[in-house]
């Protein structure tokens, strides 16, 4: 008689709810992934000159161009900063460990993190288009389609960008310096300090292939009613696939 190894729907079901609960009561988490890029967003639009057009961006407003930046700053919180130490957590405690020897196998445990934590950034984002769009009244993305496959690609690269984070970090204090040292470099290619717009041309061609200044590029093409473009695109998937075999490759259950 053969036995399915997979664990009952219930089970998963049971803990992707778990982890959701667990979740909402790290306020840390709820801050950085759920507010922070709204209010960075919202203080950056308090600032008179950001809501006047600039010839350096095409006529566009700084806090236009400034919407699809917080938006990457979601999913960089949220892959970056909430779920490593989440997960380095859990193998430091030995929880992945005992329940690998249960039905409900760590595996599940490992996606309902990664299906939480891209919910939350999803969520973040359309949280800051609303507020762009009422507060200050910055266009909704001309191309929703396009801009809807972009964010997707976005956080799936996040996502394993915070896997590899998380595999080659053994503890969960190391999990959080290692994402704060690779914070610091995506923060600057998606934009945050400087918009990619607004970057000298040879610096924008460099982070361009990065998967963040990718990311940048394929939004903001979308946002402005074009298609994201295909090399954006097949940046994004290439690091995709990349971090993601790293992180299968590199990860360890104890």
């Amino acid at each position: 008689m053969s036995t399915s190894t997979a664990p009952p729907r219930s089970a998963t079901t049971a803990v992707l709810r778990t982890e959701t609960r667990l979740f909402t009561r790290e306020p840390g988490s709820l801050f950085w992934v759920m507010a922070s890029p709204t209010i960075l967003l919202a203080i950056l639009g308090l600032i008179p000159s950001f809501r006047e057009a600039s010839a350096d961006l095409g006529g566009r407003r700084t806090i236009d161009v400034y919407v699809p930046v917080a938006v990457l700053f979601a999913v960089v919180m949220s892959g970056l900063q909430a779920m490593p130490p989440v997960l380095a957590g859990y193998r430091e405690r030995g929880i992945l460990r005992r329940m690998s020897t249960t039905p409900v196998r760590a595996g599940t445990l490992l996606t309902a993190q990664l299906v939480l934590h891209g919910a939350a950034a999803l969520v973040s984002a359309v949280v800051v288009i609303t507020v762009g769009r009422l507060a200050f009244g910055v266009a909704l993305p001309g191309n929703p389609v396009g801009y809807a496959l972009a964010l997707l690609l976005a956080v799936a690269v996040g996502l394993a960008l915070g896997s590899a984070v998380c595999a080659v970090s053994r503890t969960q204090k190391t999990a959080t310096a290692v994402g704060t040292l690779v914070f610091f470099p995506t923060m600057f290619t998606a934009g945050v300090w400087v918009p990619v717009q607004a970057m000298p041309d040879t610096l924008q061609q460099i982070v361009r292939f990065s998967p963040y200044g990718a990311a940048s590029e394929a939004l903001d093409a979308a946002g402005s009613g074009g298609w994201p473009g295909l090399a954006a695109l097949a940046v994004m998937l290439v690091w995709t696939a990349v971090l993601t075999g790293a992180s299968v490759r590199w990860f360890r259950w104890q």
